[in-house]
């Protein structure tokens, strides 16, 4: 991320960390800074289990960070790293049998600074799906994390998926023809489907996404962040979306130059 960036370790004056697989302390951003040889007095942030769609809190609060500091020197290093191979499950439970084949490993990182040749984020946005507590989540039991992912999942997006985006979109003057790329989290080819027919698009819209979970299997929160790069360069607006537990939809509306 640094290299391809341009940027100098030394120059980072923020990191922010995104993870939802394992757990320890001093967490990955310590690692990060011994080994990239970062700021000792670089100001740390963790995103810790917002699921598929943290890459997007992640950006999110960096963006903030940007925003908020005087400095106008500020520089935002986002790391998201997943191995879920931490998690996986030894049995013969479908859904967990199914979440095994799905996941993967990954990590991705992105800087975030006031660099205008760079992609600009527009606007984010978080909506949770009614009466979906149940249908997405990720909690400690007796031998670790378990996960539990309902066939309700592309239901709910079916039903309040178009709704929600077209309102949001409203309110930043915009609709859903002035998108030219998508960035769909693959949580897996059913939510895929489901996105692809509540919005109405054309199977071009995410074959990226569908290129990258083909590639790579779900990695949670980088995998975003793989897509975007599997779409480089672009031009004009593109939508990102993600879901996590809750059932929430984060979104992310970014701007490019080409």
């Amino acid at each position: 991320g640094l290299g391809r960036a341009g940027v100098d370790p030394g120059a980072v004056t923020h990191l922010v960390t995104v993870s939802c697989t394992g757990f320890h302390a001093p967490g990955i951003d310590v690692g990060l800074i011994e080994s990239l040889g970062l700021s000792r007095s670089v100001q740390r942030t963790m995103i810790g289990y917002m699921g598929c769609h943290g890459a997007i809190n992640g950006l999110r609060t960096a963006a903030a960070l940007v925003g908020a500091d005087a400095d106008a020197d500020a520089t935002v290093l986002l790391v998201a790293v997943e191995l879920c191979s931490l998690h996986y499950y030894y049995g013969a439970e479908p859904g967990k049998v199914i979440a095994n084949a799905l996941f993967a490993d990954g990590a991705a990182a992105v800087v975030v600074n006031r660099d205008p040749r760079g992609i600009r984020l527009v606007a984010t946005g978080s909506h949770l799906m009614p009466d979906s507590e149940k249908e997405m989540a990720w909690v400690i039991g007796d031998h670790g994390f378990a996960m539990t992912l309902t066939k309700q999942i592309p239901k709910l997006i079916s039903t309040h998926l178009r709704g929600w985006l077209e309102h949001w979109l409203r309110q930043h003057r915009m609709s859903l023809d002035q998108i030219d790329h998508w960035i769909v989290h693959p949580g897996g080819p059913k939510i895929l489907d489901a996105v692809q027919d509540a919005l109405s698009l054309p199977p071009s819209a995410l074959a990226a996404s569908r290129a990258v979970l083909a590639t790579h299997g779900n990695m949670s929160s980088p995998t975003v962040l793989f897509i975007l790069q599997h779409l480089q360069p672009v031009s004009g607006l593109t939508l990102v979306i993600g879901f996590g537990p809750g059932l929430i939809v984060e979104a992310m509306l970014l701007e490019s130059a080409g």
